[in-house]
C-alpha cells in the first residue's frame, strides 16, 4: 500500500526547499510555500510571511558555500510531512550562531515538520536538531567548560 498523491506531494515540496539552499536559487519559493506561512524554527522566533521567509534564506545562503542536503528517511499523510535530512555546508564567513569560522565545514542532522495546507504548499514549519549537533555547536559558539566525564550523572548534583 503505497501514499496518496497528496502526502507525496507534500514530501516533495518539503524536499524542494532543501534542493533551493543547494542551488541557491529561491525564485519558486511560493511554489512551495504558502503566502502566509510562518517558520516556527527562525534563529529569533517565529517567521511570518513569504517575502520575510525568503530574505531569511537568502541571507542564510549568504553565509554559506557548497551545500548539501540528504533525505535520510521522509514521511507523510495528507496534512503533514517529516523529512530526516543530513545537511553540510562551507561557511562564507565567520558564522558565531553556528559557532563556525570562514571556511570550516558545518554538519548536522535534523528532522523537518512541515504542515501544509490544501494546495501542498508549506503553511508551518518545525526544524528539531540532533542534540549532539547542537551542543557541538554550541560548545563552539559559547565555549563552557565541562566537567571531567567521572563528575558528570545523576551523583553530580549531589556533589559527590
Amino acid at each position: 500500500m503505497g501514499i496518496s498523491d497528496r502526502a507525496q506531494k507534500n514530501i516533495d515540496n518539503s524536499e524542494a526547499i532543501g534542493k533551493m539552499f543547494v542551488s541557491g536559487d529561491f525564485s519558486k519559493i511560493g511554489d512551495y510555500i504558502a503566502a502566509d506561512a510562518v517558520d516556527h524554527a527562525g534563529p529569533q522566533g517565529d517567521v511570518k510571511g513569504l517575502d520575510s521567509l525568503k530574505a531569511m534564506f537568502t541571507q542564510y545562503e549568504s553565509t554559506m558555500s557548497d551545500a548539501k542536503n540528504e533525505t535520510v528517511k521522509a514521511l507523510a499523510d495528507d496534512d503533514y510531512s517529516m523529512v530526516w535530512m543530513k545537511q553540510s555546508w562551507t561557511a562564507k564567513t565567520d558564522d558565531p550562531m553556528m559557532g563556525l569560522k570562514a571556511g570550516e565545514r558545518g554538519n548536522m542532522e535534523s528532522i523537518e515538520v512541515c504542515k501544509h495546507n490544501a494546495d501542498g504548499k508549506i503553511a508551518e514549519h518545525w526544524s528539531f536538531m540532533s542534540m549532539g549537533d547542537m551542543m557541538k555547536m554550541m560548545q563552539k559558539s559559547m565555549p563552557m567548560p565541562m566537567e571531567p566525564a567521572q563528575k558528570m550523572g545523576p551523583d553530580s548534583a549531589k556533589g559527590k
